[in-house]
Formats: C-alpha cells, sequence, structure tokens
C-alpha cells in the first residue's frame, strides 16, 4: 500500500501564507489523482482542493477558491497546497489522501489518508 505523510503546518497570523506537502511513499506516485481536505474541531472533515494525475485538472471549493493553490511534482512524488491570504477560519488539521471512487468532493471516496498535519491562523 501507499502511504502519505503531511507537513508544513505551523500557526502564521491572517493574512499570511503557508505552503502544505504531501509526500509519497510504495506504490506509483503519479498514477494518483489526490486531494487535500480539512477538519476543524467539532466539524466534520471538508474538502480543499483536488488535482488530477497529470496535474491539469484542479479543483476546489468555494471558501479556498482565488487564495489556495493545489500542484503535483511526480517526479518527486510530492503535491502541495499553497495558502495565501489566511484567514482564523482556515484553522484545522489538513489531510492529503489518494482518490478511490465516486465523488470527488467526499472524503469517503479517499484512502491512504496522511495523518495531518495543523494549520493554526491567529494573530
Amino acid at each position: 500500500q501507499g502511504q502519505l505523510v503531511e507537513s508544513g503546518g505551523e500557526l502564521v497570523r491572517p493574512g499570511g501564507s503557508l505552503r502544505l506537502s504531501c509526500a509519497a511513499s510504495g506504490r506509483a506516485f503519479s498514477d494518483y489523482f489526490l486531494g487535500w481536505f480539512r477538519q476543524a474541531p467539532g466539524k466534520e472533515r471538508e474538502f480543499v482542493a483536488a488535482i488530477s494525475i497529470s496535474g491539469e485538472l484542479t479543483f476546489y471549493a468555494d471558501s479556498v477558491r482565488g487564495r489556495f493553490t493545489i500542484s503535483r511534482r511526480n517526479a518527486e512524488n510530492t503535491m502541495y497546497l499553497q495558502m495565501n491570504s489566511l484567514k482564523p477560519e482556515d484553522t484545522a488539521v489538513y489531510y492529503c489522501a489518494k482518490y478511490r471512487d465516486g465523488s470527488t468532493l467526499h472524503p469517503g471516496s479517499y484512502e491512504y489518508w496522511g495523518q495531518g498535519t495543523q494549520v493554526t491562523v491567529s494573530s
């Protein structure tokens, strides 16, 4: 099985930027359609962004479109989430996962979840 490991989360002030990374090991990363999700305390896990195998197609939640950018480097087995203009409501644990089947917006359609990385936006 593949394994995904997130990194890059930290405390940042409102309006700041962060770049999250999702590194893959095991099975061929370049065969994976991938997604980013987040989960805030007391809330359900929600879709943030997704990217096709080639990287040509990207998808975003309305709440992050225009502020976040998803990308990938298959040669390095790594996916990224560039987050700009961060808001306190972006505070959450961020997860990456591999798409399996079903709706690309639903966490139940994904597998090989990482352990998550904490992003806290606060002054």
